[in-house]
């Protein structure tokens, strides 16, 4: 009974998954980003589902031309079941305005869709089981660029363990359904903890500026 079900919802949400288990490699495809928020569904495919109020999928422009991705959600995120809502949420929104864009001009979402408890940093078992949906976001969105907001997510992204001193400041080129532009940069709840790397953010912001043509 439960087989049929599961395949009456996979067929419906138009998403190729063949197992519930998403190893970091596997591939989901998805018409839409409904169909693969469909398909998310009350995710159980790691521990971090015990303790979330709310899965944070991600919000903003579906066609966007710039994705902003950070590490994972926080408690403001985890109540409301938005990606970057509280204080570090509040200075991202001032960093894309600095850039000449609104909130809804790009797509912003996490590394894991799931809080971590107590805002650790996301382990690698629950970065394995929710990569393939991000690929997926990135997929369906098809930005010229994506920024990773923090080291987790620049770390999950690039596939290296650089530190951030050695992968900011520079244009990255990685593999997804095509070949993507990446600029990692600091994450803004460092910047709430560290203000005077605001300025260090802002030269990164410069260069997708000028990369993007917003000048």
């Amino acid at each position: 009974m439960f087989e049929n079900e599961y395949w009456s919802l996979w067929e419906e949400s138009g998403v190729e998954l063949p197992k519930i288990k998403t190893p970091r490699k596997a591939s989901i495809k998805s018409k839409n980003l409904e169909g693969l928020q469909e398909f998310l569904g009350n995710c159980k495919r790691c521990k971090l589902c015990k303790e979330r109020n709310k899965i944070v999928f991600g919000s903003g422009n579906p066609k966007a031309r710039l994705m902003f991705i950070g590490e994972g959600p926080g408690a403001d995120e985890d109540a409301q079941g938005l990606p970057f809502v509280g204080r570090a949420g509040h200075l991202l929104t001032k960093i894309i305005e600095a850039m000449g864009l609104t909130r809804n001009d790009v797509y912003i979402a996490n590394i894991v869709k799931c809080r971590p408890p107590s805002n650790r940093v996301p382990e690698p078992d629950e970065i394995d089981q929710c990569l393939p949906f991000l690929k997926a976001q990135i997929d369906l969105v098809a930005p010229e660029m994506v920024v990773a907001l923090g080291l987790t997510a620049a770390r999950a992204l690039t596939q290296t363990e650089h530190n951030m001193g050695n992968l900011r400041g520079q244009f990255h080129q990685i593999a997804f359904k095509t070949d993507l532009t990446l600029m990692p940069t600091y994450h803004p709840a460092y910047l709430l903890r560290n203000p005077s790397a605001k300025k260090i953010v802002w030269e990164d912001m410069k260069l997708v500026k000028e990369r993007l043509g917003l000048n």
